[in-house]
């Protein structure tokens, strides 16, 4: 979710207590291991095998919650190789204004959120309606781990491990009628679990949408998991929606129900602020937040203060082959 003044993008988005920036040793191994075979003109296929193995090496479970594990995604784009971000980064530095506005708010009110029992309810231009319970949606497909790049409108990123399926494996699932041009995602709304409901910031509850064909790419995911993990509360437990190619408050958590709709739904951030906030926000460095350049960004763990490295960020978030076409001859300057 984003902030809304630009002092708030200097307190929060840009001043940040790093984690340690230390390479681990297996991983500066590995990587001498590589120069090794490169001087040796043996780099070929190696190099994506290596690669692979890094990456994945680096997704340890942190032992923090239950397990949930996930098979390799074969789906094209699912495994970026870039480093991930430290779990306690992830889990620590967030957007959920339900309980509270600050980065480190949620870690310290989410304990509040009940996940079990847990329903989410599908309705609307489907043939098959009704309600899933958590138990049966972790079921209903294989679970598949995708380590995704994270882009926050603030300017600052992240990249994950996620644990889940694609959202389109429930939606052939429950049948959208031919007239479903949308889907909107309803969130959990409850002041006694979340203290922030209620807050004029937004109107509540938290909504989010996407058109049919965002929502049935294979890369828009219904998630389960993080790190090997079910998700703490924090980050939307127990199931949440991430679209990685759009900025970070289009994938809601804490997912209650679930619309297909012809009419294209209003959205939390829309409703706020439609000049600021989009409704298909998808990431976009020639688009500018009316406050602040999106030409760059922050990578959450690489460094801290208003001097920390900044990269240029990517069209799509980096995943422009995989979804460019879903926009083909749209605008994206007037369709932000």
């Amino acid at each position: 979710m984003p902030i809304r003044s630009r002092q708030d993008l200097v307190d929060r988005g840009f001043i940040h207590a790093a984690s340690s920036d230390i390479t681990p040793r297996a991983a500066y191994e590995g990587r001498r291991d590589m120069l090794k075979l490169l001087a040796g003109g043996a780099a070929g296929a190696a190099l994506a095998s290596w690669a692979a193995r890094d990456a994945l090496a680096q997704t340890v479970a942190p032992g923090k919650l239950a397990p949930l594990k996930g098979v390799k995604s074969n789906v094209p784009g699912a495994q970026t190789m870039e480093k991930l971000t430290d779990y306690k980064d992830a889990t620590s530095y967030n957007n959920f204004y339900e309980f509270g506005t600050d980065k480190g708010d949620p870690v310290k009110n989410a304990g509040t959120l009940k996940t079990r029992p847990w329903t989410v309810e599908v309705e609307g231009l489907v043939n098959k309606p009704g309600k899933y319970g958590i138990e049966d949606l972790l079921k209903l497909s294989a679970q598949e781990e995708r380590i995704y790049r994270l882009r926050c409108v603030e300017g600052w990123s992240m990249v994950i491990p996620w644990v889940g399926y694609s959202l389109a494996e429930l939606i052939k699932k429950v049948e959208p009628q031919g007239s479903a041009k949308y889907v909107e995602f309803v969130t959990l709304a409850d002041p006694k679990t979340m203290p922030f409901v209620g807050s004029r910031v937004l109107d509540w509850p938290y909504a989010e949408g996407l058109r049919m064909d965002e929502a049935m790419h294979p890369l828009t995911l219904l998630t389960f998991g993080m790190y090997g993990e079910v998700l703490p509360n924090q980050n939307g437990a127990p199931v949440r929606i991430v679209v990685p190619w759009k900025y970070g408050f289009k994938s809601a958590k804490s997912i209650v129900k679930i619309r297909f709709v012809e009419k294209e739904p209003g959205t939390a951030w829309n409703k706020a602020a439609a000049n600021e906030y989009g409704f298909y926000s998808n990431v976009n460095p020639n688009v500018d937040h009316p406050r602040w350049s999106q030409a760059t960004e922050r990578r959450i763990g690489d460094g801290s203060g208003l001097f920390a490295k900044r990269t240029k960020t990517q069209l799509f978030n980096g995943y422009e082959a995989q979804v460019g076409q879903l926009y083909a001859g749209m605008d994206l300057k007037k369709f932000y």
